[in-house]
């Protein structure tokens, strides 16, 4: 398993510095943002780390172009789960093999929909899985959209702050301890569930 995740971590730091040095490191960065809050697996936070430790005085920029097209990428999703579900949405849902994980949010839905959306927003959980059983479940879109935007933005602006703070320091310390890191977050969201 450790082995598992410095690989992980080795290729996805080559695949973001990649794309950084292309010269198209804005297209991509939208492009990441917007298909993984609906159907992409790689987050854009690593993307936004490796383009801003070359560019940290732009931090506020990057942190908002993030946010924006990660929040229109869940618009799409929650499309998909509202209009296009049996079509395209199952699909994701079958390929991810989330069906127990749809029946656990829309519980969470239930109790309470703006915390969950934000809690998904915000942290590693695959906001895709949200941004689907969302339309699935028609929640209301303003509630949607203000959940997504608070923890979108709250995600990616401390992400992009610390980089602008702590510079090539912040992305060596991320890579490093990327594994250590994923497994901290899951505990800690799967505390905040059972805390819910």
């Amino acid at each position: 398993m450790k082995n598992y995740f410095k690989n992980l971590k080795e290729k996805m730091s080559r695949w973001a510095v990649s794309h950084v040095e292309s010269g198209k490191a804005d297209f991509w960065l939208g492009a990441v943002s917007f298909s993984e809050a609906s159907f992409f697996l790689v987050p854009p936070d690593l993307l936004l780390i490796a383009i801003l430790s070359t560019s940290t005085q732009r931090w506020f920029y990057y942190a908002s172009f993030t946010t924006i097209f990660s929040v229109l990428g869940g618009f799409l999703g929650y499309l998909i789960g509202a209009v296009f579900f049996d079509v395209v949405g199952k699909t994701i849902i079958d390929f991810y093999d989330l069906q127990s994980q749809v029946d656990f949010i829309g519980q969470k839905f239930s109790e309470n929909a703006f915390l969950a959306i934000f809690v998904s927003a915000f942290t590693p959980i695959p906001y895709k899985l949200f941004t689907i059983s969302a339309g699935f479940f028609k929640i209301n879109f303003i509630i949607f959209g203000l959940a997504s935007l608070f923890g979108r933005g709250m995600r990616f602006f401390l992400v992009a702050f610390f980089m602008h703070k702590f510079g090539k320091k912040m992305t060596d310390f991320f890579f490093k301890y990327f594994d250590i890191l994923s497994v901290v977050l899951v505990l800690v969201i799967i505390a905040i569930f059972y805390l819910f």
